[in-house]
């Protein structure tokens, strides 16, 4: 297993596998960790202070994760992603290769991000949904890949989001349609 480096106050399960996989760089985590049983960490990840996950979590390599992040029970977090600060993935998200996440971003439970637009068939590249500050997925959406969810906006549960969401507005549907936002979906995320 490669190096860790972290903060004080950290709170790692025995059998929590951290700095998996044959990487230059350890990983690196933050003060007031807390990491629970059946989680893995590969190397090259590095997570900001008062990081907090479930049970079962797998996060890849090459992600940087800011400050105030949870990460829900069997949720998976694949290589080369951004995770802004005072993020919260609840249980079983997915998050692919290729994805950006805003600060502030709420991630309901069961939601799937895609990065494959022809999954198999072509190699295209992959290209990761981007979630702007503030916003919020609702449980069961789906992300296709190289979407952008905007600021504050709000995609409900249960919604296909196939083309980019503009900040402010409200996602529903599958195909998801936009609208403006009702008023008590109005305002920020209070996730810290």
């Amino acid at each position: 297993m490669g190096e860790l480096v972290h903060g004080d106050d950290c709170t790692i399960d025995d059998d929590v596998t951290i700095g998996y996989g044959e990487f230059d760089e350890p990983t690196r985590i933050g003060r007031n960790a807390t990491i629970r049983s059946g989680s893995i960490v590969y190397a090259d990840v590095t997570i900001g202070d008062r990081f907090s996950t479930g049970h079962d979590v797998l996060i890849r390599e090459s992600t940087t994760i800011g400050d105030d992040v949870l990460v829900g029970t069997k949720t998976v977090v694949d290589g080369k992603t951004t995770i802004g600060s005072r993020v919260s993935l609840q249980t079983n998200v997915y998050v692919p290769t290729e994805t950006t996440i805003g600060d502030d971003v709420f991630v309901g439970p069961g939601a799937v991000l895609t990065n494959d637009e022809y999954p198999v068939r072509t190699d295209d590249g992959l290209e990761g949904p981007t979630i702007q500050d503030g916003a919020s997925i609702g449980a069961n959406a789906t992300l296709l890949p190289g979407v952008t969810v905007g600021e504050n906006a709000f995609v409900a549960a249960g919604a296909v989001v196939a083309d980019d969401v503009p900040p402010n507005r409200l996602a529903l549907g599958a195909p998801a349609s936009h609208e403006s936002l009702p008023e008590p979906l109005e305002g920020t995320n209070q996730i810290a």
